[in-house]
């Protein structure tokens, strides 16, 4: 595959998703401010995956209230905070996500990493992996991505655990999966 040398990395983070993820599926709970992921760490990820320049573009909702610290630390971290408002019957960010992997498909070049568990973006993922001249990939938890971004992985689709390939996590989370025997640590359960 050649690659431009105005290659790029296009992270695309579902902040909604990755956050109702985190506490609703894991926690049960809202997620403790330590028990969030480090962006900075997500975007170092991004960088050094794939070697090349990252442009961070995170989604939010901002129809309601909009914890403005978050939104300049996102800046201050090298991402674009993109807010979005809509009726409550829209989801503002699913659109927004599907609309920019859309133009990044027909724009034909950048490769591009998502932070979502959501299936809503299989479509969009699978158009932009059959063009076969970019890389694709999912950062998420693997155990809870969606079954139609999983089937894609077949296809190409690179995924990246949030916590055990990405270390966005100053904590350990309290997960259950399936340990990769390559990965397996009995000392983890013996502490």
């Amino acid at each position: 595959m050649a690659r431009s040398a105005r290659a790029e990395t296009f992270l695309l983070v579902d902040g909604e998703n990755i956050d109702a993820t985190l506490g609703g599926s894991l926690l049960g709970r809202r997620p403790a401010p330590d028990e969030r992921p480090r962006w900075d760490r997500v975007r170092d990820h991004a960088r050094s995956t794939w070697g090349q320049p990252v442009r961070g573009l995170f989604f939010l909702n901002g129809s309601d209230h909009l914890p403005m610290a978050f939104v300049q630390a996102l800046a201050a971290l090298e991402y674009r905070p993109v807010l979005l408002s809509g009726p409550s019957s829209v989801k503002v960010v699913d659109v927004a996500i599907q609309r920019t992997l859309q133009a990044l498909a027909e724009r034909g070049h950048g490769d591009v990493l998502l932070a979502s568990h959501d299936g809503d973006f299989a479509p969009h993922v699978a158009a932009l992996l059959a063009d076969g001249d970019r890389r694709v990939g999912l950062i998420g938890f693997r155990e809870l991505v969606s079954s139609a971004l999983s089937e894609l992985t077949g296809n190409g689709l690179e995924l990246f655990d949030l916590e055990d390939d990405v270390g966005a996590f100053t904590v350990a989370l309290p997960r259950i999966r399936v340990i990769p025997i390559e990965r397996f640590d009995p000392w983890s359960l013996l502490e």
